[in-house]
């Protein structure tokens, strides 16, 4: 068995907004390196308690990438990459605001509407294909570390993806997990399949709002 530590990168002005961002390189914004950095040290924490990670792996996509760097860091370990945790190729609605792809690409809103998993995206990928990708990727990563944690940054889409695989959610049906950036996230995975053991957890980003509070 294998726990993987799933978090989203921190916040980008992409997210503020509500434009799809997919393969488009966004960096995070001011709020997004602060919640990396309470994260990071409510890791660093953690370590000190002899609950760590023994690994970090992060998709290359900038944002998911500066994030890990900043939780490397604070835990004193090296990155791995891993594309196959990158977010969904959204093709042709990559750049647009989540309110205006009806107008701007009205057959490229409706298949993504759809959550038809073999339905192509023009330009990106299908739901089918994504989710095949994201899983081959954290099962591949589970291989060589059994017995062990690691902590894989992703994506707000990957993660929907690793929730349904661990909840044997379908991937058509509207989406119910909460994606939230920064936040922990934990599941293990073993020859027996996946669990969630918890989801969602912010509570560090909350303490350091407290704490910035407090200290001016």
């Amino acid at each position: 068995m294998t726990e993987i530590w799933v978090v989203r990168h921190g916040e980008t002005p992409w997210n503020v907004v509500r434009r799809v961002q997919g393969w488009e390189d966004i960096p995070l914004n001011e709020k997004g390196v602060e919640q990396a950095q309470a994260l990071g040290k409510h890791l660093a924490t953690l370590k000190a308690t002899g609950d760590g990670v023994d690994a970090i792996y992060t998709s290359d996509l900038k944002r998911a990438h500066h994030t890990a760097s900043i939780l490397a860091d604070s835990l004193g370990l090296p990155l791995n990459i891993e594309p196959g945790v990158r977010e969904r190729h959204f093709g042709v609605l990559q750049g647009l605001i989540y309110g205006e792809m009806d107008q701007h690409a009205p057959e490229a809103a409706k298949v993504w509407r759809s959550r038809d998993p073999d339905a192509e995206l023009p330009g990106g990928e299908s739901l089918g294909f994504f989710h095949r990708r994201v899983v081959q990727a954290i099962d591949d990563i589970a291989a060589k570390h059994l017995g062990q944690r690691v902590m894989v940054v992703s994506h707000g889409g990957a993660m929907d993806i690793i929730w349904r695989h661990a909840t044997q959610v379908s991937l058509r049906v509207p989406r119910e997990a909460p994606l939230l950036n920064a936040s922990l996230n934990r599941l293990s995975v073993s020859k027996d399949g996946w669990k969630l053991i918890n989801w969602g957890d912010v509570g560090h980003l909350e303490r350091g709002a407290s704490d910035d509070i407090t200290s001016s």
